[in-house]
């Protein structure tokens, strides 16, 4: 049985149309439709006419009640309370599967990735545009739609952490296109870019901390643009994360396995989910 994900982000939609053994059949990208969720069920329906598939697992960004199937807010779509899951099933002759991106993104790494065999709970953060996680807890992802947004606490000083601890931060903080160049200039040791970086790692460092404190993760993967950096980052995170804990044991840090299609391929399994009658995340 065949299967399509979806993966609607920011500027970019991902797709990939798997078999039931997990294999690839095809796989592609074009720019998301903002602001306009019709023309999203349009872009899936057209999918679906390329590619016959038994189901759909479709996966968006922001705040997403996964049960009613309602995107409460994306701020970078423009959408509030947007009924996607129905405006999107009404648009597909096949069973849809519906999620949330980062949540999707964690069932991936902790299916097949970074976290694969993993008993305890972990954090899987999504550092990119913004910054959200998504937490696994006895082998489930939690999916209320308030959890796992990290990046939207105020800080001391004031601003959100997705404001500091961010790919799209980062850039903005040093005047660069994107994160990865911000990295670039680190590691040819740029002061103003570095002390960016810092702040950037710390900001990080207290979402990292905290969370592990609740719930007490074994593991964190680190999914996002600004994972893509490896060490540069993990490093100075690992120190400042274990740093915070004090007598409490510090997680591995780990980069996401599946790098920037963890979600597509997270959409994928939901929907394998859906035609196998799990209900498993």
């Amino acid at each position: 049985m065949a299967v399509l994900g979806v993966d609607v982000g920011g500027t970019t939609v991902k797709a990939r149309v798997t078999a039931g053994d997990g294999a690839v059949l095809a796989q592609w990208r074009e720019p998301t439709p903002t602001g306009d969720p019709e023309a999203l069920a349009a872009l899936v329906r057209r999918a679906t006419e390329w590619y016959p598939v038994d189901a759909v697992g479709l996966v968006v960004p922001g705040i997403v009640d996964e049960r009613t199937g309602v995107c409460l807010q994306a701020v970078n779509l423009g959408w509030h309370d947007v009924p996607v899951r129905d405006l999107v099933a009404a648009e597909v002759g096949v069973p849809l599967a519906f999620g949330q991106d980062v949540r999707a993104g964690a069932l991936a790494e902790v299916r097949t990735g970074a976290a694969a065999g993993c008993a305890e709970p972990v954090l899987f953060a999504a550092v990119g545009t913004g910054l959200a996680g998504a937490l696994v807890v006895e082998g489930r992802v939690l999916d209320s739609p308030w959890a796992g947004e990290i990046g939207q606490v105020l800080l001391p000083g004031g601003g959100r952490v997705e404001e500091v601890a961010s790919a799209s931060a980062l850039a903005r903080a040093v005047g660069a296109p994107d994160a990865l160049t911000v990295a670039e200039r680190v590691r040819a040791g740029d002061s103003a870019a570095a002390a960016a970086w810092r702040s950037c790692v710390r900001a990080l460092a207290e979402a990292v901390a905290w969370t592990t404190a609740a719930v007490g993760c074994a593991i964190v993967v680190l999914g996002g643009g600004l994972a893509e950096s490896g060490a540069l980052l993990l490093d100075p995170l690992a120190r400042e994360v274990t740093g915070r804990l004090g007598i409490l044991r510090a997680p591995a840090l780990r980069r996401a396995h599946h790098g920037d299609t963890a979600a597509v391929l997270g959409a994928t399994l939901l929907a394998h989910d859906l035609l196998a009658g799990s209900v498993a995340r």
